[in-house]
């Protein structure tokens, strides 16, 4: 990293062009697909077929909101709050845990009532996790390179995170929050051996919460073989597989797929890349995964362009929400397609949910900070020494 350069003042907001498109895009078509998966639940639940979809809008409506007001936040006040808002979400993690507090929905206790709209505590962990963990390379980066206590002593504080979410229980947003504090970590310099050996350790501690844990095992002994048992603990991956199966190469048409209709669990939530497969066939999984990897690629873009101006905490901000789009993207594609164990993560800015929607718009606006203020860093330079071009 380069010497850190003085942070621009407040002023006219810019945008990536290419990465505005890359979100609308994916916010539409999950609107749509949300929409279409939804309709014939909204008839059971509500009496009323647009009962999803209006909440869906509601929901992104509020994300906007909410984004607009983190967008407005300059860069310096978000590295200087990270800690706090850490040790915020650690008391969320607590809270969801006391009786009568936290909202238990198939077993598991991870929703806080706010006002009528259920909130995943998880999501909000992950955001303020991203702003702490880049502060802290920033502010550690000497002692990250150059001793394994520069790398210990973070991991602490997101131990306990992934406790509490472990008794909620929650281990998918666990491993995707320990896989951006070292994904942060090992971009900011962190020594490949001791990274070698912390992710060894998290690997056989995975592994062993896994064995211990009876429904844990049952489903990645049912994702190995999902027809051995296609009616219990296979139904949920069968039901996927049928509808990829079923959409080919166009799919079966926008609206008239067959699997959402009670057979499929969860596809306006945690299986809608399944009703993608099946009502938009190849052409629309692979436009979904391309947009997710231009999204991927451009926040690194963003990363760099922010680094090579000087402004750490900004890039590792970026590298940080680049790392969370995709690992958690390629976790619920991978879930859904048949080659990861089912974990309970939605597919960001697509899948039904206010809490995760709502997050997620304020991740992709912290993003447009980034390079807004990057941007207004390289226009205010002398002529000839703007670096924006690298991204």
């Amino acid at each position: 990293m380069r010497d850190r350069a003085k942070p621009p003042r407040a002023g006219r907001l810019h945008f990536d062009p290419l990465l505005l498109a890359t979100c609308a895009s994916l916010l539409l078509i999950g609107f749509v697909m949300v929409t279409s998966s939804s309709l014939h639940l909204g008839v059971k639940m509500a009496d009323d077929s647009l009962y999803y979809p209006i909440r869906q809008l509601i929901h992104i409506g509020l994300g906007l909101f909410l984004g607009s007001c983190v967008m407005a936040v300059p860069m310096q006040v978000w590295e200087k709050w990270g800690p706090w808002l850490f040790i915020a979400g650690l008391l969320l993690l607590v809270i969801v845990l006391v009786p009568g507090l936290g909202i238990r929905v198939n077993g598991s206790v991870r929703w806080l009532s706010l006002g009528g709209l259920r909130i995943q505590v998880s999501e909000v962990v992950k955001f303020f996790a991203v702003i702490y963990m880049a502060g802290y390379v920033t502010r550690h980066q000497q002692a990250l390179r150059e001793s394994a206590y520069g790398i210990v002593k973070p991991l602490a504080l997101f131990s306990l995170a992934c406790i509490l979410l472990l008794l909620e229980p929650d281990f998918g947003s666990a491993v995707v929050i320990l896989c951006i504090a070292m994904g942060i970590m090992f971009l900011a310099g962190a020594r490949l051996s001791q990274f070698i050996f912390l992710l060894a350790i998290v690997a056989v501690l995975a592994m062993l919460l896994v064995y211990f844990s009876p429904y844990r095992l049952v489903r990645v002994t049912s994702f190995m073989n999902p027809w051995a048992d296609p009616l219990n603990t296979g139904f949920q991956l069968v039901q996927a597989l049928i509808s990829f199966g079923r959409g080919e190469w166009l799919g079966v048409g926008l609206g008239s797929g067959i699997q959402k209709l009670f057979y499929l669990p969860e596809a306006h939530t945690d299986f809608l890349f399944s009703v993608i497969g099946e009502e938009l066939g190849l052409l629309g999984v692979v436009t979904v995964i391309g947009l997710f990897s231009l999204l991927v690629w451009r926040t690194f873009q963003v990363a760099i362009a922010a680094e090579n101006a000087g402004q750490s905490f900004s890039a590792f901000i970026a590298y940080g929400l680049g790392i969370w789009f995709g690992f958690q993207a390629f976790v619920n594609m991978g879930v859904n397609m048949g080659i990861l164990p089912t974990k309970g993560l939605t597919l960001p800015l697509m899948s039904y949910g206010g809490g995760s929607m709502m997050i997620m718009c304020c991740a992709v606006a912290l993003l447009f900070r980034v390079h807004s203020e990057v941007y207004e860093i390289n226009v205010n330079r002398p002529k000839g020494k703007s670096e924006w071009a690298s991204a």
